[in-house]
């Protein structure tokens, strides 16, 4: 499935690791621009988790207008096929009423997926993945990133021994179709004249972004993230496995079963949020289509919404 590119090169991207700023300056950016934001973050399609994905404040919302926030219940499991189809809509509607539909977020493989487009594979074997998470816990994750090495080297290099749910997805893959994910996702960058307008990704210091999202998840506690977990677990039908395993709510997830204290838990989600973040760069470094924009930390949202403005990767 590909977004045609006539439609393509209308769009506009600002992508970026969590916690970057990127939604702020994205707001002035949609402004100057007369644009919509589509949302390119894989959790805030699921309603009830506002807190912990830091989802677009109502005010914000209202100021300009969002797209696939809150179009799904936390017990379904949400496929990129899904999103790239949803994303189309969005953006056609959009684009068919005059504006510039302006894609933010974090979530590389969505970036990818609209860019490039996606492998359709086999759906999901929920015994096959619960059989090799089990291994997984049980032997470490060297050893499932071993297992993966052995049946698709090109897959195993490009993914983080830690990222077990994509290592077990391309492991899945190759046990129900005999042919390793590498060879299936084939799709390769358009070429220039179809690419779109801008697509930018924020790359701010380390040390700056790592003080942000340690910040970031103190004010998320305060703003009651361990409640609205909670909320989450009582719903019915519960939360599905995809929204589990979203950052941070996983973690919360194990506290509230009596495996984490309160203290171990931050203290992990601040861990996972920093080695997601590391993961991010890698996604947006590895497109061609995506150029970085190296920020200080001191620039406003505004003045990085001026400079996007004029930052045309492919004019």
């Amino acid at each position: 499935m590909q977004f045609p590119f006539s439609l393509l090169k209308q769009c506009w991207f600002v992508a970026g690791p969590t916690a970057s700023g990127k939604s702020a300056t994205a707001l002035h950016l949609a402004q100057m621009l007369n644009a919509e934001i589509v949302s390119l973050d894989s959790m805030a399609v699921y309603r009830g988790m506002t807190i912990g994905t830091a989802k677009p404040s109502l005010a914000d919302q209202q100021s300009v207008r969002h797209h696939l926030i809150d179009i799904a219940d936390p017990a379904q499991d949400f496929s990129v096929t899904e999103f790239v189809r949803v994303a189309y809509e969005a953006a056609d509607d959009i684009a068919t009423r005059g504006r510039i539909p302006l894609f933010v977020g974090g979530t590389g493989l969505y970036l990818r997926s609209i860019l490039r487009g996606i492998f359709e594979g086999p759906e999901a074997n929920w015994d096959l993945r619960d059989q090799w998470q089990k291994l997984a816990i049980q032997r470490g994750p060297e050893w499932l990133h071993a297992q993966l090495f052995e049946r698709d080297a090109v897959t195993a290099q490009r993914l983080h021994p830690n990222d077990m749910r994509r290592i077990i997805r391309a492991i899945e893959v190759y046990e129900l179709t005999g042919k390793p994910l590498s060879e299936a996702q084939h799709h390769r960058p358009r070429p220039p004249e179809h690419r779109p307008a801008c697509v930018v990704w924020l790359e701010p210091p380390r040390h700056w972004l790592h003080e942000r999202i340690n910040k970031r998840i103190d004010g998320m506690m305060e703003k009651g993230w361990l409640q609205e977990t909670r909320l989450l677990l009582e719903t019915d039908p519960p939360p599905g496995r995809t929204a589990r395993q979203a950052l941070g709510y996983q973690e919360l997830i194990r506290h509230l079963n009596g495996e984490l204290s309160l203290e171990e838990t931050v203290a992990q989600i601040k861990i996972s949020t920093r080695q997601f973040a590391k993961r991010q760069h890698t996604w947006f470094r590895n497109l061609e289509e995506c150029a970085s924009l190296q920020i200080s930390g001191h620039e406003s949202a505004s003045t990085l919404a001026e400079i996007i403005s004029s930052y045309r990767v492919n004019r």
